[in-house]
């Protein structure tokens, strides 16, 4: 076979070959990209950046002798007719206390609402530092028409918030729940994740 006869099959698999490439290379970045959201969200949930608390199963075994503010934020996203608000706006625990504050939230529509609560901690060099050992964020919240929930959150400082350079003088923080519509089956009210029922006075 002539060397004139072999260039254009020879250009072909080349040719083949850079396709190839291609389509492996877009096929990682799409893969790469969908990865990047649950790969963002773990490294924020171990290393509290960008304000996200952390999740414990044990309380805080030591407790220093200095208070931390910690104030209260409530939001509803559009989409969700609920009212949504903390019981108490701003408590004062000491660093390494565990304690337990609730939030209500009462549907304002007249058919069950499904919501997730989203969220996160300011200033954001504090989010390391905040530990929940319960929160209604853990699980999504079904309220029928007119259903009023007293939801908990238990939680602590961690003690060395003071250690850190960053955060050794954070005074305050705020924590701020954000609850969005859930899609998904039509649910059932329930009171997953410490929710207390709350009966509507006629």
């Amino acid at each position: 076979m002539s060397d004139k006869a072999a260039a254009p099959r020879k250009q072909g698999r080349n040719n083949g070959a850079v396709v190839m490439m291609c389509l492996s290379f877009v096929f990682g970045m799409g893969a790469m990209s969908y990865a990047a959201v649950p790969l963002y969200r773990l490294f924020c949930q171990v290393t509290g950046y960008n304000g996200t608390t952390q999740r414990v199963e044990q309380m805080s075994s030591v407790v220093l002798d200095r208070k931390m503010r910690v104030t209260f934020d409530a939001n509803v996203a559009p989409g969700l007719q609920w009212n949504f608000k903390p019981v108490e706006r701003e408590v004062n625990p000491k660093i390494g206390e565990t304690i337990q504050v609730n939030f209500v939230a009462e549907n304002r529509s007249n058919e069950i609402q499904r919501g997730q609560a989203v969220f996160n901690v300011t200033p954001g060099e504090a989010g390391a530092y905040f530990n929940k050992v319960q929160c209604f964020c853990f699980t999504d919240t079904d309220l029928k028409p007119g259903e009023k929930l007293e939801m908990p959150v238990v939680f602590y400082i961690d003690p060395d918030i003071v250690k850190a350079v960053e955060s050794k003088d954070i005074h305050t923080v705020t924590l701020s729940y954000t609850f969005y519509p859930k899609e998904g089956p039509k649910p059932v009210a329930s009171n997953e994740g410490g929710a207390v029922k709350i009966e509507k006075k006629l």
